[in-house]
């Protein structure tokens, strides 16, 4: 499944699962108490494709503290490392068609200037294929031929994305789309004949396109109406196209399109959003994601019949991630849940057997010592139901009250989903209660709420956070006099502004990366987001207008003498979407009001933090400020 990326997203925030309704309450007890190495002993992972024969998986995983590649072996499911990066993260790709060597992309320090690498395995040497200072490039597919790769890149142009076709031979670059208008290129036809492209007009609205490259016209698919269109995929024979769009209803839907007549029809609907959709290699199966709310839902057809086929059962598990292999009789699984980090399996369509590849959940931890987390809905200040996803830890009681924190994610138009987080589960297993908060304006729950925060942030949203407090005040197991708010990203931001303009709701905060000063952050975004600028700007507001008078109302930095509260602080020095700047001046500010602040500064991190020892050392320091600061002294 293609991830998508959040604006102001944290890679920190990743949560959920689902509790069914009148589930047994368990006694409370006190669980095993592990150190956080324990809990980083698990391993992130992740595969990109099956080698030519399908018997090995290429993967990457973070077992030395930093993500490098690795082959897995699907007989007897040892994996063998094929780099040893010790500073920069590398992020496995696919294997180069008919051969051992492989693609995998690394940037410089979370720069975000991704750059794409062929590893020839015999000489152990990586080649940089995509050579060119400056730039971001990313991989987006093979051509048909299996001879050359697409790539989207910003090498021409920093502000814009242009398709390049690299032969496999050379690597010698040639632009099979010239982006000059803005455009957001994506799905290419089997044939290289049509390319779908998307303009971004607001977050609630974008248009689509068909780009003909033999007539070398531009054919426009989408309304004018409030709607957003998503480009999935294009059958072989250059007649039909797949895309999701929520046109006059709250949930996106899979539709498709035969270009030669000009004619859609709906051939999949859910109450949730269609997030993404995908062919296999001959076209056999289509495999749909649908996020259900807030977790996935995964469904294979077959294609030609639309017939529905069955997929393994995974109890609380989410399925992340399917790939299926050129043969088309394999599906390599991404499963994870709320106490177990992802694993890999491998189901064999014919046969129907399920093989477990992976175990990455630490060996000194039993997951019966882990929370499972609880999907839940609390009125906010005006009626709104707003969804949270939550954990209790399971020593709570009335007569063991518990500290708290609201948990605010990524955005803006993040969500909290399903997943496995080292950070959460150690806190809980600590003794902290966790409400992570899907305020108005997140994604997942209809294209109404999700417009519900534009022009209205830190305000309505916030006011989500400070009720889903209220809601915790109300469980009889909750120290009400220790709930604080923790947030990365535009969720920092969230953390600032409670502290700054709700300065009696919260006893603490703890700020990873977030914005302080919306003119300044608005103003500086990457210019490679250029696309997008003016989108945000539509929900956001626009610092070069008269917007910048409310944006700098809303800014906490400009309310930092109100915050009396302490303070923890995390920041990236590389970090180019929340500069490092925005964190500098807000510590200096609220040191000023003569309340404990802490800041924590990575040389050798970008926004999200992606080394194990980093991560280890944010989670350390966080209980430790918790513990002095937050949890009421007995």
């Amino acid at each position: 499944m293609k991830k998508t990326s959040i604006l102001f997203g944290t890679l920190l925030i990743i949560i959920l699962s689902s509790c069914k309704d009148g589930k047994k309450k368990e006694e409370a007890r006190l669980p095993e108490q592990y150190d956080l190495e324990d809990f980083y002993n698990t391993k992130s992972i992740s595969a990109s494709g099956f080698n030519d024969d399908e018997t090995k998986v290429l993967i990457n995983n973070n077992t030395t503290g930093i993500y490098n590649a690795y082959e897995l072996s699907i007989a007897d499911t040892t994996a063998i490392a094929l780099t040893k990066s010790t500073k920069e993260s590398i992020y496995t790709v696919d294997y180069l068609p008919g051969s051992s060597k492989f693609i995998y992309s690394a940037d410089e320090g979370g720069n975000e200037n991704s750059h794409l690498f062929l590893m020839d395995r015999k000489s152990n040497n990586p080649k940089d294929i995509t050579p060119w200072a400056n730039s971001a490039n990313s991989f987006i597919g093979w051509s048909h031929d299996k001879k050359s790769m697409y790539i989207n890149s910003n090498k021409r142009d920093v502000k814009y994305f242009d398709i390049l076709k690299l032969d496999s031979l050379t690597w010698k670059p040639t632009i099979l789309y010239q982006n000059e208008s803005g455009l957001t290129p994506s799905v290419i036809s089997k044939t290289e004949r049509y390319i779908a492209l998307t303009k971004e007009i607001t977050t609630d609205k974008n248009e689509m396109y068909l780009y003909d490259s033999k007539t070398k016209t531009t054919k426009r698919l989408s309304s004018d109406k409030e709607a957003n269109w998503s480009p999935m995929a294009f059958e072989k024979n250059d007649s039909i196209f797949y895309y999701t769009s929520n046109e006059d209803k709250e949930f996106s839907s899979l539709i498709k399109y035969n270009i030669n007549t000009g004619k859609s029809e709906k051939i999949f609907e859910d109450k949730w959003d269609v997030m993404y959709m995908s062919l296999s290699e001959k076209e056999k199966y289509r495999i749909i994601f649908v996020n259900n709310d807030g977790k996935n839902k995964v469904l294979l057809f077959e294609h030609a019949t639309g017939k529905p086929l069955k997929l393994p059962d995974f109890d609380d598990g989410d399925v992340i991630n399917v790939i299926i292999s050129n043969s088309e009789n394999k599906l390599l699984l991404t499963v994870g849940s709320s106490t177990s980090s992802p694993n890999l399996y491998l189901y064999d369509i014919p046969s129907k057997k399920l093989k477990q590849l992976t175990s990455t959940l630490s060996k000194k931890i039993n997951q019966n010592d882990l929370v499972k987390a609880e999907v839940i809905r609390f009125k906010s200040f005006d009626g709104k139901e707003i969804p949270a996803i939550y954990y209790k830890p399971l020593q709570a009681s009335k007569n063991n009250k518990v500290p708290a924190l609201i948990w605010v994610h990524g955005g803006p138009g993040g969500q909290s989903r399903i997943g496995y987080s080292n950070t959460i589960q150690y806190l809980v297993n600590k003794g902290y209660a966790v409400l992570a908060v899907n305020n108005r304006g997140s994604s997942g729950y209809g294209k109404t709420f999700y417009k519900m925060d534009n022009k209205d942030h830190s305000n309505g949203d916030l006011k989500d956070c400070i009720w889903g407090k209220k809601w915790l005040t109300q469980q009889d197991y909750i120290d009400p006099n220790a709930i604080g708010i923790y947030g990365g990203s535009y969720g920092g931001c969230m953390v600032l502004g409670a502290l700054a303009f709700h300065p009696e709701e919260f006893k603490v905060g703890v700020d990873l990366f977030g914005v302080a000063n919306w003119p300044r952050t608005l103003k500086s975004i990457p210019p490679y987001w250029e696309s997008f600028r003016k989108a945000l700007y539509d929900e956001m507001g626009d610092p070069y207008t008269a917007d910048s008078i409310r944006l700098k109302k809303i800014s906490p930095l400009y309310n930092y003498d109100k915050i009396n509260k302490p303070l923890l602080v995390f920041q990236g020095a590389n970090d180019v979407r929340v500069l490092p700047v925005e964190s500098d001046e807000i510590v200096v500010g609220v040191k000023k009001n003569g309340v404990p602040v802490q800041y924590v500064v990575y040389p050798d991190e970008g926004h999200g933090f992606q080394k194990k020892e980093n991560q280890i050392a944010t989670t350390k320091t966080t209980l430790l400020f918790l513990d002095k600061y937050l949890k009421s002294k007995k």
